[in-house]
């Protein structure tokens, strides 16, 4: 049993190995007929390109034809003087008749407006596909992230998510209880822990942060790229009644000095709210009025498209 199977590797080993010589002796081909190629279109002889190259017209005569053996070093000395990239030679798409070789070719004799506006577009495209059919709601605590997101869910049928559930869930305690355990910086490393998960779990969702994830630039960041943003705002006096009524006194400890706190931690973090794709004010609006906001901000943008 032990010679068959020993029989049997070698075969595969000697499969492998006669692969691994026909690739190469295909890249070779490959870029021995670039080679050619870009030198005639070029209208230049293979004396010509020696010279430029320092490579001889004889070891260029047998690269041409498939047989040179070249290496990296010498090949790039050519691709220089043929004004071409290295990649260009031995990569698997056609640099004539490809578009993204085109592309890329066309890009970097652009001037410096057109890189910038086609630098813009293609990452416009790659944030919107990043960000597949995910909604985040950003805003400070008691602005209506919970409430909207989770009606909205509702409306649109798709999952909400409040990302400090998904915390309490795998931490098995509650965010007090996280935070005195932890500490803050702990936190924020849940806090990114369980952002990743909702990335990789779903692709259409509507998500509800915390007020304070703003202040971490790294998760702020992956935040950013991966959902389509939206702030829920609100006045101070209004996000003050409602964390009130949900039961939690301690905003109003030390008053009067909690609402200029409160308006200190807003004029803070605004210019961090404000990098959110779209708004929804929810200052003097019912819950129902303001969902009607939210949906109508969420397909003008065509988040969900």
């Amino acid at each position: 049993m032990s010679e068959i199977t020993n029989f049997r590797g070698e075969v595969a080993r000697l499969h492998d190995e006669a692969s691994a010589d026909i690739a190469a002796e295909a890249l070779l081909k490959r870029v021995g007929e670039r080679v050619r190629r870009a030198r005639e279109r070029k209208g230049i002889p293979r004396r010509v390109l020696s010279e430029k190259s320092g490579v001889s017209p004889r070891y260029l005569a047998q690269l041409e034809a498939g047989a040179g053996n070249i290496s990296i070093g010498l090949l790039q000395r050519v691709a220089s003087a043929l004004d071409h990239r290295i990649e260009w030679l031995v990569g698997e798409d056609d640099p004539w008749t490809s578009d993204v070789v085109k592309v890329a070719r066309l890009f970097r004799v652009a001037n410096a407006k057109v890189q910038t506006t086609v630098l813009e577009t293609l990452n416009a495209i790659e944030f919107h596909t990043a960000r597949a059919q995910r909604v985040c709601l950003i805003g400070l605590r008691g602005a209506g992230k919970s409430t909207l997101g989770r009606m909205a869910g509702a409306a649109l049928n798709i999952p909400f998510v409040e990302l400090n559930r998904d915390i309490e869930e795998h931490s098995g305690m509650p965010i007090d209880e996280v935070m005195a355990l932890y500490g803050q910086d702990g936190y924020r490393n849940l806090e990114a822990q369980a952002l990743r998960r909702v990335i990789e779990t779903h692709d259409t969702m509507i998500l509800a942060v915390a007020g304070g994830i703003v202040a971490d630039p790294e998760t702020f960041g992956m935040l950013l790229n991966h959902f389509h943003t939206i702030w829920i705002r609100t006045s101070p006096e209004e996000h003050m009644t409602r964390v009130r009524e949900q039961g939690d006194e301690r905003p109003m400890a030390g008053m009067p000095e909690a609402m200029d706190q409160l308006r200190a931690i807003l004029s803070s973090r605004e210019p961090l709210y404000e990098k959110a794709l779209a708004q929804v004010d929810t200052a003097g609006r019912t819950p129902e009025e303001s969902l009607h906001d939210l949906l109508d901000v969420i397909e003008r943008h065509r988040f969900l498209a």
